[in-house]
């Protein structure tokens, strides 16, 4: 490509952005620890969403060393509902390293960025460019489909050299946020809207139909379909809450028992193997409602069951894991996304009750 057209691509990216990239909270700030978190946060979630969490955050962690000396379990908590809870984790363990290493300041060489936790080479580069304005490609989705049709190239080698060639050396991280605003509000996955492109007279691909542009299949893109009871267990104002094992799906997140069924099992036998560790037997059950969510490779079906006790019913808990709390109270624990779920089913149904 010639030293002409990049110039080109470089200017008209530039001033559309200039003029109309979206106004969000991480743009606003050159904080490089800010950055990171919203970087972090972005990860396979939608902007939307993840604008209040960004700013609950980092009201409570405002630096590095806030974020590595809190417990984890308030990490969490404030983490409940954007899923992909492996990234608290990981901003953790990151940041405790940044505070013992490098004096609780973000390193800007793209090696030690590369060293921590939950840090991959998108990100990496998204910190080198926008937060210390080095010349460092970010390829993420957005980036990689809007390369892919300004130039028509299907090698991802080819994708990531020619990223890197294109930015500049000074503005490279706006340069960067250019291309993933172009790919985030212009060139979209199902329907591009070239007419407003402010490279399309540049396009190698000049076309509405997106199924000429190559895709990348998603490691995960076979989905499985799961049924997963959640069992509700309610007694004087109070539920029950369990907490997950530190290890696995959904690691050391609280939530209402269940799991998905295993092959050939009954939901009776399911909701009573969770249920087991309580040391009595639950006789009286109501379906009284159903939920849809995803988690990885999951499609979840969990139907949601009621189980009201009386004072006089006693259950030996056992083990720290499981907890009597107020519904309101689940604010403050790290729950996951579908308990957030049945506890709306489970107000609405206690409201109709009424």
């Amino acid at each position: 490509m010639s030293k002409e057209k990049i110039s080109r691509l470089r200017r008209r990216l530039l001033r559309w952005y200039d003029a109309h990239r979206r106004d969000l909270p991480w743009r606003r700030t050159a904080d490089a620890y800010a950055i990171w978190i919203s970087e972090t946060m972005l990860q396979q979630t939608q902007v939307a969403t993840v604008i209040p969490y960004y700013e609950r955050f980092l009201a409570a962690f405002p630096t590095a060393g806030a974020l590595a000396r809190a417990p984890l379990a308030k990490i969490l908590a404030l983490w409940s509902g954007l899923g992909y809870y492996r990234r608290a984790e990981n901003l953790k363990r990151a940041a405790q390293i940044v505070e013992r290493r490098h004096c609780g300041a973000i390193p800007d060489d793209y090696d030690d960025l590369r060293a921590l936790p939950g840090i991959g080479d998108y990100t990496a580069g998204a910190l080198m460019s926008i937060a210390f304005d080095k010349p460092y490609a970010a390829v993420d989705g957005n980036v990689r489909r809007v390369l892919q049709r300004l130039f028509s190239l299907r090698d991802e080698k080819e994708i990531r050299a020619l990223a890197l060639a294109l930015v500049p050396k000074t503005r490279a991280g706006d340069f960067n946020q250019s291309l993933i605003e172009l790919g985030a509000t212009t060139c979209l996955p199902a329907a591009p809207l070239c007419d407003v492109c402010p490279v399309s007279s540049d396009c190698a691909q000049r076309t509405t139909q997106p199924a000429l542009v190559p895709r990348r299949v998603a490691k995960n893109a076979r989905s499985k379909r799961v049924v997963w009871p959640l069992a509700i267990v309610c007694r004087g104002g109070r539920v029950l809450l369990r907490r997950r094992s530190e290890h696995g799906l959904l690691g050391g997140l609280w939530e209402f028992p269940g799991d998905e069924l295993k092959k050939n099992q009954s939901i009776e036998n399911a909701l009573r193997f969770q249920l087991s560790a309580l040391a009595t037997t639950i006789k009286r059950k109501r379906r009284i409602g159903e939920l849809r969510h995803a988690i990885t490779n999951r499609n979840i079906r969990a139907p949601i069951f009621l189980i009201e006790l009386t004072r006089n019913e006693k259950i030996v808990l056992g083990r720290a894991q499981w907890r009597w709390l107020a519904p309101e109270m689940l604010r403050e624990y790290p729950v996951s996304s579908m308990t957030t779920k049945a506890l709306k089913i489970f107000a609405a149904h206690e409201k109709s009750s009424v």
